[in-house]
């Protein structure tokens, strides 16, 4: 991702859960970011509007102002849901298309499937980055991965938007402030801006997913020492367990890490699926893992968004207590210790 300067286009969402392609290249990319693009918050900084993504950039109303910041690329910052475009944007994509400027999106709607995108950009010399768009040559599984050298962990979830990318990012970092080569693998679009590798798993043909997964795990880097996979959906979200299953099979991980937002008691979306709790979770994620190598479940990354210092605290130690596993917030700073318990799993195998 060298090279690039992001201005990132949030118009309408930028405090929304819709928003966290920006929030995670905000507080995870190491590319330069010149700015967001967000009427709403016109004037504002990102620290100011929100806080959580710890990085400070100035929020601006239009393109040509963040191109005038040093934006080189835009980025179309949300992930809604089914992948649809907010139709105002057109303008604005147009625009950076027109002069030249290259586009990166992560949704589903490819904007390089639409003639008159494809037209401004090739009349500009323009790219058009689709990152959701897979490989053309995904093969079967066929258990390769199974053979790497590297220990190998997943992160998997109650439900979506729980911190899986977040834990896997963190713990790849604790990781490395370990003085242990790690290497994160992304599996979904905003991983794969941050990282500037991956495939889109839920954009894969289903009889190749597990390929997918398994060719993400074979790219890693040959001195990478331990493979920390960003996990997607859950087993307990209908809409996407079929992508949770594919990963658990195709990345064949020695370790799994359970991810879990504090207080969630059902998945938010319809069906609203009743969720068991956690020592069923492990269970059933540490079975389905089995049909293809034994992996436990080494901790429990939680989220505590919204609770009080103390009641984090309590929450930690509660589901400590309940599954006899480390658990920890990588948000406040438990990242090391979640690595650690990675580690000696890994060390056991």
């Amino acid at each position: 991702m060298s090279g690039r300067v992001w201005g990132i286009l949030t118009d309408g969402f930028l405090t929304e859960r819709n928003a966290k392609t920006a929030h995670g290249v905000l507080r995870y990319s190491q590319a330069e970011v010149a700015a967001v693009i967000d009427a709403n918050h016109a004037g504002r900084s990102t620290l100011e509007v929100i806080p959580e993504v710890v990085r400070d950039v100035p929020v601006v109303k239009t393109w040509d102002e963040a191109r005038d910041l040093g934006a080189t690329s835009l980025l179309l910052g949300v992930a809604t849901p089914g992948g649809w475009m907010p139709e105002h944007w057109r303008a604005w994509i147009l625009d950076a298309l027109r002069q030249g400027y290259e586009v990166v999106n992560g949704l589903h709607s490819f904007l390089s499937d639409d003639p008159e995108f494809v037209s401004a950009a090739n009349g500009s010399g323009a790219r058009l980055w689709d990152v959701r768009r897979p490989p053309d040559d995904i093969p079967l599984f066929s258990g390769k991965s199974l053979e790497v050298s590297q220990g190998v962990a997943l992160t998997v979830g109650s439900d979506c938007a729980v911190g899986k990318k977040s834990t896997a990012l963190e713990m790849t970092a604790a990781a490395r402030a370990a003085g242990v080569n790690a290497e994160f693998l992304a599996t979904g679009q905003t991983g794969i801006m941050i990282a500037g590798k991956g495939i889109a798993i839920d954009r894969v043909i289903s009889d190749f997913a597990a390929g997918a997964a398994e060719q993400v795990v074979l790219s890693a880097e040959p001195d990478s020492e331990v493979l920390i996979v960003e996990g997607q959906g859950s087993l307990w979200h209908p809409a996407y367990a079929g992508v949770t299953l594919s990963l658990l099979h195709g990345s064949a991980p020695h370790a799994l890490i359970l991810c879990h937002q504090v207080g969630r008691s059902a998945i938010e979306e319809p069906p609203y699926t009743e969720l068991p709790d956690l020592s069923e979770m492990i269970e059933v994620y540490e079975r389905m893992a089995s049909t293809v190598r034994a992996a436990r479940v080494a901790c429990v990354s939680l989220n505590c968004q919204g609770l009080a210092a103390g009641e984090a605290r309590d929450s930690v130690k509660a589901v400590e207590e309940a599954t006899g596993l480390p658990a920890g917030d990588v948000f406040a700073g438990d990242a090391p210790k979640l690595w650690n318990a990675l580690a000696a799993n890994l060390s056991a195998q």
